[in-house]
């Protein structure tokens, strides 16, 4: 792995996934903009772009991390806050992304049945949007907890807990 450019312990990968989540996040909410704006149909591709952008984050990047990293020392380690915030940011994240997804299928598509179509799209956009910053904020948190050790050498019991 090559060394990242934020002067953290950080691979280049998580780095670049880092700002990558946070121009998706800040996207996000320019597309919130566009939709207060009813500029409809700006929004729907600003948003339906960073969804799947999104996805292939998580796919090519995350989930072989969280699979070689995190994955195999779960239930065991759990109670460490290294592999704790990475347990939560992963499954609140695959929550939100899946219902990001949903939310493309429903406005964008007609392939779901209208039994399972949603009829509250500004509610839904809205908690996803709120979940996705929640998201955000715990993907943050993982970063600093694996690659700023620094922030918590000074604890009582510190851990780097990766073994």
């Amino acid at each position: 792995m090559s060394e990242g450019f934020l002067g953290t312990a950080a691979p280049l990968a998580a780095d670049v996934v880092l700002l990558l989540e946070i121009g998706m996040g800040v996207g996000l909410l320019i597309g919130a903009w566009l939709a207060r704006r009813k500029r409809f149909r700006q929004h729907a591709w600003c948003q339906s772009a960073i969804v799947l952008l999104n996805l292939a984050v998580i796919l090519v990047a995350m989930t072989p991390s969280f699979r070689s990293q995190v994955l195999p020392r779960i239930p065991a380690k759990l109670g460490r806050p290294y592999f704790a915030l990475a347990t939560v940011h992963a499954g609140l994240g695959t929550i939100t992304e899946l219902a990001g997804l949903y939310i493309l299928l429903c406005a964008g598509t007609r392939l779901l049945p209208e039994k399972l179509r949603l009829t509250q799209y500004k509610a839904w956009m809205r908690g996803v949007l709120v979940f996705w910053w929640l998201v955000l904020l715990l993907g943050f948190a993982t970063y600093v907890r694996w690659y700023v050790p620094s922030w918590f050498a000074n604890q009582r019991g510190f851990d780097s807990g990766r073994r």
